[in-house]
């Protein structure tokens, strides 16, 4: 397996499992914020820059690639975060590698019984023809979760310009997340939630703001998995990890800290 992997800042260990875009670079905001408390590492997922994986079921490959960047960065044992797609590979690695998983950050994840859309899994069946028309779009479906946000406009507009600058410099297969959210529904979330042991925070927006996964059902995770947390964040939807990377970086640095603490006490 061979992949780029990205290390940024000081600290203690901690990972960052990019969304649907499959590029770390559309979690860079989260990335940077997290980086002024760890050593964060991150990767882009190894389908998208290094060719297909010849073996084992996707997310089980996905789930290995966690293992194989903590092998290569010399790390036994981490929090694992993962971002909307990135956080059910995340589940997926703290069900099956539970002794590295110290804690589990699942951040606007499609719940456990979301699946796609009709009219998107027609998009996803078909990417090289609707592709285009799915990111065309967009603008439209995220423009109401952006505004309330970032309701400054110089703000917004400062948001807007570095999404664009990404999208030029770390373009993404149409082909790759469209088989990554088909892939979505194939993955029994409910069974791996039963067998996660380490401390876990669900991080979601606003249902009503999330027009991604269309209230999807993020909060349900902290249900299924045994003395889960949860938290929402205001003001945002499904992108709040983005539009809010340093609110989301202090939850995450909260919950760790103290998920930290709270085991040194139990081993004391």
């Amino acid at each position: 397996m061979h992949f780029e992997i990205v290390e940024r800042g000081h600290g203690a260990p901690l990972v960052v499992i990019p969304g649907v875009q499959g590029r770390w670079e559309y979690s860079r905001g989260l990335v940077d914020a997290l980086a002024r408390e760890y050593r964060v590492i991150t990767f882009s997922l190894c389908d998208e820059r290094s060719g297909h994986p010849d073996a084992g079921s996707p997310m089980d490959v996905f789930a290995s690639q966690v293992a194989f960047a903590l092998d290569r960065t010399h790390t036994e044992r981490a929090p694992i975060v993962g971002v909307s797609f990135g956080g059910l590979v995340a589940l997926r690695f703290a069900a099956t590698h539970q002794a590295r998983t110290s804690a589990l950050a699942i951040v606007s994840a499609p719940g456990p019984q979301w699946h796609l859309r009709p009219r998107h899994d027609v998009y996803a069946r078909f990417p090289w023809i609707f592709g285009p028309v799915f990111l065309a779009e967009s603008p439209f479906r995220l423009r109401r979760e952006v505004a309330a946000a970032l309701p400054d406009p110089a703000a917004r507009r400062r948001y807007l310009r570095e999404q664009l600058k990404t999208v030029v410099s770390a373009p993404v297969s149409l082909s790759r997340m469209a088989a990554r959210a088909r892939l979505i529904g194939r993955y029994d979330r409910v069974s791996d939630c039963a067998r996660v042991t380490a401390p876990t925070l669900v991080i979601q927006g606003d249902d009503a703001l999330d027009h991604v996964t269309g209230s999807g059902g993020t909060h349900e995770y902290a249900a299924l998995i045994a003395g889960a947390r949860h938290a929402t964040m205001a003001g945002t939807g499904h992108l709040g990890s983005v539009t809010r990377a340093d609110d989301c970086a202090a939850l995450i640095h909260q919950f760790v800290h103290h998920s930290v603490k709270d085991s040194h006490h139990s081993a004391a």
